[in-house]
C-alpha cells in the first residue's frame, strides 16, 4: 500500500509543474485524495461491503467534488488534474498511467445492464469537460480533446474532439475532412442559423402573399 501511495506522489510530480513538495501534494491535490479513498472503497466493494463501500466513497465526494464509484477498476499512476466535477462509472475500467481533467464524464448512456460504462487502456488522456459515455473502448495513448462527447470506440494512438466525438488523427497523421481541435462544431450556433434561414424564407412567402392579395384588391 505504502509502495503505492509513493507511486502515486512521484506521478504527480511527474504531471504537474505546479507540484512543488511532498508535503503540498499529500495536504492539497484532492485528485490523490480521491484516488486513495477509491482504493479503500474498492476494497470494501470487492468484500461485498456495499454500503460501507457508497459511504467512503460519498464522504470522499464531499470532500474533494470527485465522484468515483466503488465498483470501478482503476490502474496505477492514475492522475486527476484539478479533479473537481470529475464522475467516474461502477463498470468503468482504468488503465495504467492514465490522466484526466476537471468535468470529466466517464457514465453510461441510459438503464442498460452489464458493462455500462467506458474502458480507458494505458496512457489515454481526457481533456477538461470530456464526456465519454457508453460501453465504448478507448485505446492505448489515445486524447479526447476538450467538451469532446464520445459514444464510440477510438483506436490506439488516435485524437478525438468535437459533439459527437470523431477521430481527426490516428497515428500522428491528420484525417481529412474532419474539423480541428480549436474548431469545434456548435450545435447550437447551427441550431440558430437554420431557424433564422427559415425565418427569412416564412418572411419571404408572406411578403408574397400579401403582394398577391394587394393585387387582387386592386382589380
Amino acid at each position: 500500500m505504502f509502495r503505492l501511495m509513493k507511486e502515486d506522489i512521484r506521478c504527480i510530480f511527474e504531471q504537474d509543474p505546479a507540484a512543488r513538495s511532498t508535503f503540498e501534494v499529500v495536504l492539497t491535490y484532492s485528485g490523490l485524495h480521491a484516488i486513495w479513498n477509491h482504493r479503500i472503497a474498492h476494497a470494501l466493494y470487492k468484500r461485498n461491503l456495499l454500503f460501507l463501500a457508497r459511504s467512503v466513497s460519498q464522504i470522499s465526494r464531499f470532500f474533494t467534488g470527485i465522484e468515483i464509484h466503488p465498483g470501478a477498476q482503476i490502474g496505477r499512476r492514475f492522475f486527476i488534474d484539478h479533479g473537481m466535477g470529475v464522475v467516474i462509472g461502477e463498470t468503468c475500467v482504468i488503465g495504467n498511467d492514465v490522466t484526466i481533467y476537471q468535468g470529466v464524464t466517464l457514465g453510461g448512456t441510459g438503464k442498460e445492464k452489464g458493462k455500462r460504462h467506458p474502458t480507458l487502456h494505458d496512457n489515454v488522456l481526457v481533456a477538461t469537460g470530456a464526456k465519454v459515455l457508453g460501453s465504448i473502448t478507448i485505446g492505448e495513448r489515445s486524447k479526447v480533446g476538450a467538451g469532446s462527447v464520445v459514444l464510440k470506440d477510438v483506436p490506439p494512438d488516435a485524437t478525438v474532439v468535437g459533439i459527437p466525438g470523431k477521430v481527426v488523427i490516428v497515428n500522428g497523421v491528420k484525417i481529412k475532412g474532419r474539423h480541428d481541435h480549436q474548431n469545434l462544431p456548435d450545435p447550437v450556433a447551427d441550431t440558430c442559423e437554420r431557424l433564422d434561414a427559415e425565418i427569412t424564407l416564412l418572411k419571404e412567402h408572406i411578403q408574397q402573399l400579401e403582394n398577391v392579395n394587394k393585387k387582387e384588391g386592386d382589380l
